[in-house]
C-alpha cells in the first residue's frame, strides 16, 4: 500500500492561553497543501515495523519516529502484520509544515486498512491525538479552524481554491523552546474562524502569526523572505506554524522570478491550491 502524506500551512496563529498541563491553547486555521511525501508499506519477515528512508536516512531512533510510534500505538490493542515502511521525504523537516504529523497520521490510517481493523473516524482521531496535537487534522484533511492544542477542529470551506502558493523553506530549524520564548498569551486578535469572510486585501494587516516577532528577531532572513513575497505580488505572506518556512499566497500563477527566492540555503515550492 502506498499513501502520500501532504503538508499543511497555518493561516494565522494565536497563542490564547497557557494551560495547567503545560501546553498552550492556540487558535489557527489549518489548510492542507499539495506538497507530499510518499510512504509505502510491504510485508516483512522481521517483527513489527521496519522503517527506512532512501532520501532521508537519518530517521533517528525508531522509538522516536512518529510512523513507528503510530504502528506501536495500534499494536498495543490489535494484532498487526509485520511490515516494511519505505518513506520518501519531500516535505522539509522542522519547517512548520506538519510533515512528521502527516506521515504519522497517514501511517495510522494505512495500518487501519491493511489490518482490516475498521476503526471509526472518532477512534482514529483519538489515536492520532496521542501521536501529536496537530495529527488529528490529517484524518479529515480539509480546511479547518483549530482550537485547543490544535485538536479541536471546525470545518471551513475551501476558500483558497484556485490560488497559488509559494513556500520558501530556509535550511534552519527553530526549536520549540526558541519559538515560545518571549510569547505572551493574549485573547486579542481577529476571529480566525471567520477568515473566509474577511477580504483578502485585509489579511496582511489583521491575520497574524504570534511566533513571527521572536523568530524574525532571531533570524532576520525570515522577515526578508516574507517582504520579498509581498514585493513579488502575494496578497498574503506569513511564517507557518512555529517556523521556519515562509509562504506567500497569490491570485495568479507566479513565474520564474520566484526561483530567485531559492538558493543553496532556501528550498522553494510553487503549488496550486
Amino acid at each position: 500500500m502506498v499513501v502520500f502524506p501532504n503538508a499543511k500551512i497555518n493561516i494565522g496563529l494565536q497563542v490564547v492561553s497557557k494551560r495547567p498541563d503545560g501546553y498552550h491553547d492556540l487558535a489557527s486555521v489549518f489548510y492542507p497543501v499539495p506538497l507530499k511525501d510518499a510512504l509505502e508499506f510491504t510485508p516483512s519477515s522481521n517483527p513489527g515495523l521496519t522503517l527506512i528512508s532512501e532520501n532521508n536516512p537519518d530517521l533517528g531512533k525508531p522509538e522516536n519516529n512518529l510512523i513507528t510510534k503510530a504502528y506501536n500505538l495500534v499494536a498495543k490493542s490489535y494484532p498487526l502484520p509485520n511490515l516494511n515502511g519505505h518513506l520518501i521525504k519531500s516535505i522539509p523537516m522542522g519547517a512548520g509544515l506538519g510533515g512528521g504529523s502527516s506521515d504519522a497520521t497517514f501511517a495510522l490510517c494505512a495500518i487501519n486498512k491493511l489490518a482490516e481493523l475498521n476503526l471509526s473516524q472518532k477512534e482514529l482521531h483519538s489515536l492520532a491525538l496521542e501521536l501529536g496535537s496537530d495529527c488529528p487534522f490529517f484524518i479529515e484533511n480539509t480546511p479547518s479552524f483549530a482550537e485547543g492544542r490544535g485538536e479541536i477542529l471546525s470545518p471551513l470551506p475551501n476558500f483558497l481554491k484556485g490560488t497559488f502558493l509559494v513556500i520558501v523553506s530556509p535550511k534552519l530549524h527553530i526549536s520549540t523552546q526558541q519559538a515560545f520564548a518571549g510569547i505572551t498569551p493574549s485573547l486579542e486578535g481577529i476571529d480566525l474562524s471567520k477568515i473566509h469572510e474577511i477580504p483578502r486585501s485585509d489579511w496582511k494587516e489583521v491575520v497574524m502569526n504570534d511566533f513571527e516577532k521572536n523568530a524574525f528577531a532571531l533570524y532576520p532572513e525570515l522577515q526578508k523572505i516574507k517582504e520579498n513575497l509581498y514585493q513579488q505580488g502575494a496578497f498574503y505572506a506569513s511564517m507557518t506554524g512555529t517556523g521556519s518556512s515562509i509562504y506567500g499566497i497569490f491570485n495568479d500563477r507566479p513565474y520564474g522570478q520566484m526561483l530567485l527566492l531559492g538558493s543553496d540555503q532556501h528550498l522553494v515550492h510553487i503549488l496550486k491550491l
